[in-house]
C-alpha cells in the first residue's frame, strides 16, 4: 500500500523556505518529488480543473531527475506535461501564466549544488503561504510512477520571454554599450545574452563554467568582487551583468566593476519604470523611502510570498504596483504602458527587467550606472552570512537579545545605544547614529544572515563583518547559552 503523500513529505526532511521547498539533494527521491507534484496539483485542482503543468529547471547535475520524477507524478494523475527544460524561473511562470496552467520549477537558486528546491506557480503566479501549507496537508495516496523519465523540452517559453523584453525596450536603445555578460551556469545564460545583443548592447561572455556555482546576489563573494573588478578594465565595460542559478535574483556592477546591491538596482528600476507604490521587504536600504520618490511604501516579511500579498494590498489603491526584494528580484504587479509598448504584469521575481531597464536608461541619459546611483540618498548596505549556523539557534540568540538590548549592544560591541527594534523578520535594529543592524536565520540553508546599513559603504561592510564575527565567537565560546 502507497503512503499518503503528506507523509512521504513529512518524513523527507524537505521543508519550505523563503522561496519554495528546499533540502539536501539525498533527501528529494522520486517519491518526494512525486509526493510534492501530486499535492501541489491536488491543491489546484480544488480551484479548478488541471489538465496541464508547465516543467522547467535550472543547471543543478539534480535537477533533470527531479524533473522526471515530478513528470511521472503528473502523468500518473492524468495531467499533461509541458517540459520547457532549462530556463530562467521567471520565464516559466511568464510561460504558464499566458497558458493559465500551474508550473513546477527544479530549482535551488543560489544555493549550493549538494542542495536543491522545487517553486510552484498557481496560474495567477507564485503560490501564497497557505497554499504551502495546505500542500503540506494532502493526505491523498501517492500513486504508482510508472516510468519514470522527462517529455521531449520545447525552447517556446524563452522565446516568449526574450520578446517579452525585446517588444518593451523598443529598437536598439544599448547600441555602443559593452556589456560583461558572467555567464556562469546560470539558467538563462545564453537567453540573457541574446537580449542584450538584440537590444544593441556588445556583449562579452565572461566566466562560463559547465560546473554549477552558486551565485549569490545578496553576499557576493570576494571572489565575485575581484572578478568584476578585473573584467572590467580588461574589457574596457560599461558594465556587467549576472544572475543566481535560475534567474531570478540580478547582480549588476557598474563601469568600475562595482556590484550594486538588489534593492539599489530595484528602486532605480521602479524610478525609471514610474512606480507609484512599492511593497519591499524590511531588509531593504532605507534610500528607498528617502528618496521621496513614491507614494506608498510598505515593508513585509522577507520572502516573496509577503512582497505579493503587500502588493496586492497597495493595488486597490495605485494603479502602478511593484515590489522587488534586497537581492534584487523585481515583481511586476500591474501592466505598463510606454507608447505603443506594453508590459504584462509578472508577480514573481525577475532578474532581466531591473537589469535592463537600469541599462537602459543609463544609456538615454548618456550617463554612467555610477552617475544614477549616486543621485540617490547616501545609504549603503552591506550583507553576509555565516554558513552552518543552525536555525533553531539563530532563533533562540536572536530571541534572548531582543529581550536584552543592551545584551545585544555588548555582544556585538556596538558603538551607539539601540534606538529602535523591529522584529517583523528576525531582529532588526537602529542605533542612535543612524546605523542599521539586522540579523536573521536563513529561511533556505542553516545559515544566519546579517544585513547592515550606514552612511558609507566602509561602515555598513565593517558592521556586517563585525556583528557575524561575533555572533561566530558567542556560539563557538559558550554554546550552551543558547
Amino acid at each position: 500500500m502507497n503512503q499518503q503523500c503528506n507523509a512521504i513529505i513529512a518524513n523527507s526532511g524537505v521543508s519550505f523556505g523563503t522561496s519554495g521547498a528546499r533540502g539536501l539533494v539525498e533527501q528529494f527521491s522520486d517519491d518526494v518529488c512525486a509526493a510534492f507534484t501530486v499535492a501541489f496539483l491536488h491543491v489546484m485542482r480544488e480551484h479548478g480543473d488541471v489538465q496541464q503543468v508547465a516543467i522547467g529547471m535550472d543547471r543543478r547535475p539534480s535537477s533533470p531527475r527531479m524533473a522526471a520524477a515530478c513528470t511521472a507524478a503528473a502523468r500518473a494523475m492524468g495531467v499533461e506535461v509541458s517540459d520547457y527544460g532549462i530556463l530562467p524561473t521567471p520565464a516559466l511562470a511568464l510561460q504558464a501564466m499566458a497558458h493559465g496552467v500551474p508550473a513546477i520549477m527544479m530549482t535551488g537558486s543560489h544555493i549550493p549544488f549538494d542542495r536543491n528546491g522545487i517553486k510552484f506557480y498557481r496560474p495567477q503566479g507564485e503560490i501564497t503561504k497557505a497554499d504551502e501549507q495546505a500542500i503540506l496537508n494532502v493526505g491523498v495516496e501517492l500513486p504508482t510512477l510508472g516510468q519514470v523519465t522527462r517529455n521531449s523540452e520545447s525552447d517556446a517559453a524563452n522565446q516568449r520571454y526574450i520578446m517579452r523584453f525585446t517588444n518593451w525596450f523598443e529598437g536598439k536603445p544599448l547600441t555602443g554599450m559593452r556589456v560583461g555578460l558572467y555567464q556562469h551556469s546560470a539558467a538563462g545564460r545564453d537567453l540573457s545574452q541574446q537580449v542584450l545583443e538584440a537590444l544593441g548592447a556588445s556583449v562579452i561572455p565572461l566566466g562560463r563554467s559547465e560546473q554549477f556555482v552558486p551565485v549569490d546576489t545578496e553576499a557576493v563573494s570576494e571572489e565575485d568582487r575581484a572578478k568584476a573588478s578585473s573584467w572590467s578594465i580588461e574589457h574596457s565595460l560599461d558594465a556587467i551583468l549576472t544572475t543566481d542559478g535560475d534567474g531570478d535574483r540580478p547582480l549588476l556592477a557598474d563601469e568600475h566593476g562595482q556590484w550594486l546591491r538588489g534593492d539599489i538596482l530595484g528602486l532605480l528600476c521602479a524610478q525609471a519604470l514610474g512606480i507609484q507604490a512599492l511593497a519591499i521587504p524590511v531588509s531593504c536600504n532605507t534610500a528607498i523611502e528617502e528618496c521621496g520618490i513614491f507614494e506608498q511604501v510598505i515593508r513585509t516579511r522577507i520572502g516573496s510570498p509577503y512582497v505579493l500579498a503587500g502588493m496586492e494590498a497597495l493595488a486597490g489603491e495605485y494603479h502602478q504596483v511593484s515590489g522587488f526584494e534586497a537581492n534584487g528580484g523585481f515583481l511586476l504587479g500591474s501592466s505598463l504602458k510606454k507608447g505603443n509598448c506594453h508590459l504584462d504584469p509578472l508577480p514573481t521575481r525577475d532578474a532581466l527587467l531591473p537589469a535592463l531597464t537600469l541599462l537602459v536608461a543609463a544609456a538615454g541619459q548618456n550617463q554612467p550606472l555610477s552617475a544614477l546611483v549616486n543621485a540617490l540618498p547616501l545609504r549603503f548596505t552591506a550583507s553576509d552570512r555565516l554558513k552552518e549556523f543552525p536555525t533553531e539557534l539563530s532563533a533562540t540568540l536572536l530571541s534572548q537579545w531582543k529581550n536584552d538590548l543592551l545584551g545585544m549592544r555588548n555582544g556585538l560591541a556596538l558603538e551607539a545605544d539601540i534606538t529602535h527594534v523591529d522584529s517583523t523578520d528576525g531582529l532588526r535594529v537602529t542605533l542612535k547614529n543612524g546605523d542599521i543592524i539586522h540579523l536573521r536565520p536563513s529561511g533556505n540553508a542553516p545559515e544566519l544572515r546579517c544585513y547592515a546599513e550606514s552612511d558609507t559603504s566602509e561602515q555598513a561592510a565593517l558592521l556586517a563583518e563585525k556583528s557575524l564575527a561575533a555572533c561566530a565567537f558567542f556560539l563557538k565560546s559558550d554554546p550552551g547559552r543558547l
